[in-house]
């Protein structure tokens, strides 16, 4: 068994991105600008957006938070998205989620601008991802492609299996893997929470991509000896014998299917990491189609 690293792989692709913006920072060029707006005081969120942002000055990017009440109005949001629109300086930006709930997420989404959707939400991304053309990808899946790439995992003509069909994970990983490109090629199929024999179906995948949001739901049974297992779940667990009362763990239980399987994603350390450095590759994007 071995691990895919994606804390490791994530500090090689930020080293990367650092010495790309001294090369602009050399010609004179602009250096990327990431932006993100979180409304309200989720804990998870704001640990995540932090993270962005602690990421950003790592590779030399500007970056602002725009951090605003749980009380904002979707019409005050929406205004915040515009300015962010009409914005040059602003390369890139997120809009954490989830959001409070009387925001309508879908119509947030739809107010960004796709070409500054580093996200990979819009359904201008989303469609162009469906045919192939150029666009940006939703930052976990391609975060998920570059990690089998980096570790030259085979994926032509695999059986692949993704668990879980969300619009973030799921179905925008299950046409990646089914593309004419690497990693892709593979033969796809995607079950959910509606699909009968989910156990056997995984038990013959080569590659299974779980992003379902149920801790420890992959069992021993249910991976194929010698498959490569991604797990995009992380969850708090109680566990008495820490200290915090709690743990992570992922939708794999990585305890009685590691040692049966070639490669596997640790929770935490994984997909997670990837997710940031994928957000911050698809600004380099941003700004480098400013400058054609």
């Amino acid at each position: 068994m071995q691990l895919l690293d994606g804390l490791l792989v994530s500090k090689t692709i930020k080293q990367e991105l650092t010495e790309k913006v001294a090369i602009r920072k050399s010609l004179g060029k602009k250096v990327p600008h990431l932006a993100a707006i979180i409304v309200g005081n989720d804990g998870a969120s704001m640990t995540y957006v932090a993270s962005k942002v602690k990421s950003c000055e790592e590779v030399g990017y500007d970056s602002t938070l725009i951090q605003l009440p749980s009380e904002t109005t979707e019409a005050e949001l929406l205004q915040k998205i515009h300015h962010l629109n009409q914005d040059d300086a602003v390369d890139g930006y997120i809009v954490q989620l989830p959001l409070p709930k009387h925001i309508n997420e879908h119509k947030v989404l739809m107010a960004v601008d796709y070409r500054k959707d580093v996200d990979g939400f819009h359904p201008e991304n989303v469609g162009r991802m469906a045919l192939g053309l150029p666009c940006f990808l939703p930052a976990t899946p391609a975060g998920i492609l570059e990690l089998l790439k980096r570790y030259n995992i085979e994926t032509e003509g695999k059986n692949c299996v993704v668990v879980g069909r969300s619009h973030i994970v799921g179905m925008p990983m299950g046409l990646l893997m089914q593309r004419n490109d690497y990693p892709g090629n593979a033969t796809v199929t995607v079950v959910h929470s509606k699909t009968k024999d989910i156990e056997k179906i995984c038990s013959q995948a080569d590659i299974l991509i779980v992003a379902i949001g149920k801790p420890l739901m992959i069992t021993k049974e249910m991976v194929k000896p010698g498959a490569v297992v991604v797990d995009v779940g992380i969850t708090r667990i109680e566990d008495s014998t820490k200290n915090s009362g709690f743990r992570l763990a992922g939708d794999v239980d990585f305890q009685q299917v590691a040692d049966q399987v070639s490669f596997i994603t640790p929770v935490p350390g994984g997909v997670g990491p990837m997710t940031i450095a994928s957000l911050l590759v698809n600004t380099f994007i941003a700004v480098e189609r400013k400058d054609v």
